[in-house]
């Protein structure tokens, strides 16, 4: 199936719902169409809740950028709006395990100098020594004019699960009716 960026962006948020509390925006935000935001506690006791062994909290924060086309000073706002507002959003503390800060962006074209941009982009930074945990800064893009998704190393999940979702779910569904 050739998808279209509104197409693929529905097809993303759907897939989204079940897992992430999804804020959508119209045109105010524009070019941001969604935030959604993923919170995980996880914890081990013995025998009572009192007795705490140790409690882990995971978060994600993925920001979906729907545009035209993606230069690299588009690029560089939307990761720096995405990494400020993400950090804002973290609970950084004890207890705190990670937090993946997550722009997602749907284009029609990509220039080459952002898919340089966003192919180089590391950014990471633990707390506290790891004691409170790590950040880690996630890029994914999805050219539909030639449908091909791009991403910076940290992002290569983030590229899997859009591919499952945009282009192995459909075939899935098919053999299901």
């Amino acid at each position: 199936m050739e998808y279209t960026r509104q197409s693929a962006v529905k097809t993303l948020l759907d897939s989204y719902e079940a897992y992430y509390n999804i804020t959508k925006f119209e045109d105010e935000q524009k070019p941001l169409t969604a935030v959604c935001e993923f919170f995980e506690h996880s914890e081990k006791f013995v025998l009572s809740r009192k007795a705490e062994l140790w409690s882990a909290d995971c978060e994600e924060f993925l920001y979906l950028f729907d545009m035209e086309r993606l230069t690299k000073d588009l690029y560089e706002q939307c990761r720096d709006y995405a990494l400020e507002d993400g950090m804002k959003r973290a609970h950084i503390g004890p207890g705190h395990m990670y937090t993946y800060i997550t722009p997602v962006f749907i284009c029609e074209k990509c220039d080459e100098d952002a898919k340089k941009a966003l192919k180089k982009c590391r950014i990471y930074k633990s707390f506290h020594f790891s004691f409170h945990g790590w950040m880690d800064f996630h890029v994914a893009v999805f050219e539909t004019s030639t449908q091909k998704m791009y991403s910076n190393a940290s992002g290569r999940c983030v590229e899997k699960v859009m591919k499952n979702v945009l282009f192995h779910t459909n075939k899935k569904r098919r053999f299901l009716r």
